[in-house]
């Protein structure tokens, strides 16, 4: 019988796969904007039930307006960056250049957390930037005339973003799903202020929602539950947490029968030399 960590590990790994997925087929009838409000909000009501289900409500006063820094980068600036860069790029390009940031963090380590500088983290960036190169090419190596350079740059920068959430976030000892909500709060507040500046936000139609409605629930909300829960039940979590590099791979398969993109045969060379970067950052 299957363990339960590894039931929810693969839960979430099969969730997160399919939300490249969602946010090209929700951009097709939402602005990146619209998408970012109606995720983070539906994300928010999920994560303030599942902490009410928790009976951990009262715990999200401890700390709280640390989260206003945090809130600002994600969900906000994140997602704001991210699906800007999906309504630009094909999945296929967009999902690997965002799974970036394991490269970035380890770098970032290294500048906050004065890490130890080593050799096998700049062969790491080569490997993995040559990965980017490969991805960015449309399908034919190294040829960059059909390039959307403000897309790649944008899907890039999300993974700046999100490792510097990561790093600051390493100083709050606040309980994760506590800060998660916190952070989503004020999230959604700086979304709305966002949407009052720019006077942008129109109310879609209904059923257009539901794709919001999707990344809010599977992308931003139960999905990190459930990779918690998988955490604190494994025995060894670095087997848990290596099943995220499945992610990417399995997202191409969605991207494909669903979306029905072409994947490239560049994209996977390019995503494999990513991956392989990041074990090489990891490896001791």
């Amino acid at each position: 019988m299957i363990k339960k960590s590894y039931l929810f590990a693969i839960l979430s790994v099969l969730f997160w796969s399919t939300v490249a997925t969602a946010f090209k087929i929700s951009l097709r009838y939402l602005n990146y904007y619209q998408l970012l409000f109606i995720s983070s909000l539906t994300a928010l009501i999920v994560q303030f039930f599942l902490l009410l289900f928790q009976k951990s409500l009262t715990l999200i006063k401890q700390g709280f307006l640390n989260s206003i820094l945090f809130g600002f980068l994600n969900p906000f600036l994140y997602y704001l960056i991210l699906f800007k860069a999906y309504s630009l790029l094909p999945a296929q390009l967009a999902q690997p250049l965002n799974f970036t940031w394991p490269i970035v963090l380890t770098f970032f380590s290294i500048i906050f957390l004065k890490e130890k500088v080593r050799l096998l983290n700049f062969l790491a960036l080569i490997i993995s930037f040559f990965g980017v190169l490969i991805i960015s090419s449309y399908g034919r190596f190294f040829n960059f005339q059909n390039i959307n350079l403000l897309g790649i740059i944008l899907a890039l920068s999300s993974s700046f973003v999100w490792a510097l959430y990561w790093i600051l976030n390493l100083n709050d000892k606040r309980k994760e799903e506590v800060k998660l909500f916190a952070n989503f709060f004020f999230g959604v507040l700086f979304s709305i202020i966002f949407l009052l500046i720019t006077n942008k936000f129109a109310f879609p139609k209904f059923n257009y929602l539901f794709g919001g409605l999707y990344v809010g629930i599977f992308e931003m909300g139960i999905t990190f539950f459930f990779f918690l829960k998988a955490l604190r039940l494994a025995e060894n979590k670095a087997k848990i947490n290596n099943l995220i590099y499945l992610t990417p791979f399995l997202s191409l398969v969605f991207i494909n029968f669903v979306l029905k993109e072409q994947v490239y045969f560049t994209t996977i060379i390019g995503l494999s030399l990513i991956i392989f970067g990041i074990f090489l950052q990891t490896k001791r």
